[in-house]
């Protein structure tokens, strides 16, 4: 049960951002998660957005470098212990988290997760107890 991620690489200078949330606004695509990560010249942008396949063909047909990553969006209660409960499914089992962030938008919280081993780490999370968030429930 994976999500569709939408990753944009763009260069580290003023506007390009403000470039990017502009193309998907006039598609009529909501941001529902992002998170940017950045060195001294370029950055990574990774969404969570309501239409992925959409957002992708808008934003490489205006010149940006995007495509679309399977991550698994956990939903994780509001309560002490959580997050630990999901890092250790997944160390038990060697499974390494390449990133996370949060989710949290039109009253879902998640915690998006890419996983070296993304079946595997879905099959250890849901036999673990834990629920995770399908593409549907995600953007629709």
């Amino acid at each position: 049960m994976f999500v569709k991620q939408l990753s944009v690489f763009i260069e580290n200078r003023e506007g390009r951002l403000e470039q990017v949330t502009e193309v998907l606004a006039n598609e009529g695509i909501n941001i529902l998660s992002i998170s940017m990560a950045d060195t001294t010249e370029y950055g990574m942008l990774r969404m969570i957005v309501s239409d992925p396949q959409k957002a992708k063909k808008a934003l490489v047909e205006e010149g940006f470098s995007a495509m679309l990553t399977d991550v698994i969006a956990v939903k994780l209660e509001d309560r002490v212990g959580e997050m630990h409960k999901m890092t250790h499914i997944l160390c038990s089992l060697s499974l390494n988290i390449e990133y996370m962030y949060a989710l949290a938008s039109s009253g879902k919280r998640a915690m998006i997760v890419k996983a070296s081993d993304g079946d595997a780490a879905v099959k250890a999370l849901k036999d673990g107890g834990l629920v995770l968030f399908s593409s549907e429930e995600m953007c629709g």
